[in-house]
């Protein structure tokens, strides 16, 4: 029996008491005790019921690609593991310490998106759309934030205390949320039947090839209802880049040896990935670790002792945002991005700018007549 395994089954105590906290909560949200805010802006919610690795970060850059040039856009987040708190709005410096690595490399990659983060999603979303203040002692070349018209909410589907006007549910095609359990014996934050909520459900990190045969299987194991839509996307992986974003391809084949570093919930796609093109030393780190000093001595110790000359140190687009002090050896990023398995009317894309649409349009019926 493995060692997860045996903590499992020695949590499960905690588990009943956590599953009964659960209940509650929910039910005083179904019962009004707790109140739900649906914001006077258009919303969409990206979230998961496991407690990480199911590929949020790429899936909001996914929208923030297909809407942020075509409305005024906000992609508000909780900032998780930031050293500060309470609303801050990103001022230009993509400061992962303030910020959050994952709001910090958005921030840096969007210029055209307004990047926060708040604790509390409604008072982050009311901070957003409140009019920007102008005083006499304003520069007048200083760029004032318009209010947005739509805001992308990173991790919200268990604040409760707000409601999106899209809903989306990820899933991980490796950890599909139908094999799993309540925390602390299993990875869900919450039960199955919270995924009623959800008007879009994504299957994530699927192959690129998928059979129609296992997505009929996967279909009838999420046991969803006609209302929602249903989506299966996969990994794509770009050319190499530098630390500060610049491309920088290089040919893995000729590599002796790669050195992943990883501070991620589920490197598995990415090894597998670097695997078909050498020989891949993996150095994992917890989800969003922070750096130490220590930590870039044991890189920097473990690369200098790969075999062969040709060596070269692989990390991710949220990692390069925490790892400092690397920059005398040879490091690239590998991006990912996302794309959708595409079935006849089912199309992501379609669905989401429709919604997003009709939606912007109608709020702004609803601001005339009121």
């Amino acid at each position: 029996m493995s060692f997860r395994k045996n903590i499992s089954y020695a949590l499960f105590p905690l588990t009943c008491w956590y599953a009964v906290g659960v209940r509650f909560r929910n039910l005083f949200y179904a019962l009004g005790i707790k109140k739900q805010e649906a914001p006077h802006i258009t919303t969409i919610g990206v979230g998961n019921l496991s407690t990480g690795g199911s590929g949020k970060t790429p899936h909001v850059e996914y929208l923030l690609r297909l809407l942020a040039d075509k409305y005024s856009t906000a992609m508000l987040s909780r900032g998780y593991k930031r050293k500060s708190k309470g609303y801050i709005l990103d001022d230009g410096s993509h400061d992962a310490a303030l910020l959050g690595d994952e709001p910090a490399m958005i921030a840096r990659k969007f210029p055209q998106v307004q990047v926060a983060v708040c604790e509390k999603r409604v008072e982050g979303v009311r901070r957003l759309m409140a009019p920007p203040a102008v005083t006499p002692e304003t520069p007048d070349n200083q760029e004032i934030p318009v209010i947005p018209q739509l805001i992308i909410l990173d991790d919200i589907f268990q604040h409760r205390a707000i409601k999106p006007s899209i809903n989306i549910l990820l899933t991980e095609y490796g950890h599909p949320y139908y094999n799993d359990h309540i925390l602390p014996y299993g990875d869900l934050r919450e039960f199955k039947k919270a995924r009623f909520r959800a008007n879009i459900v994504i299957v994530t990190k699927c192959p690129a090839k998928l059979n129609p045969v296992e997505k009929h299987n996967i279909l009838h194991d999420l046991k969803l209802q006609n209302y929602q839509r249903i989506f299966f996307s996969y990994l794509k992986y770009g050319d190499l880049q530098t630390l500060d974003g610049r491309s920088a391809p290089v040919d893995l084949r000729r590599m002796d040896n790669i050195l992943c570093v990883t501070g991620i919930a589920h490197p598995e796609p990415m090894l597998a990935e670097l695997r078909q093109y050498t020989k891949v030393r993996h150095l994992p780190f917890s989800d969003h670790h922070d750096f130490t000093s220590g930590d870039i001595a044991h890189i920097k110790e473990t690369f200098s002792a790969l075999p062969g000359s040709n060596n070269l140190i692989v990390t991710t687009e949220k990692d390069a945002m925490r790892l400092h002090g690397l920059d005398d050896l040879p490091i690239r990023i590998l991006p990912i991005t996302v794309a959708f398995h595409k079935e006849n009317d089912k199309d992501f894309d379609t669905l989401i700018e429709a919604s997003v649409r009709e939606n912007i349009s109608f709020l702004s019926k609803l601001s005339i007549w009121s």
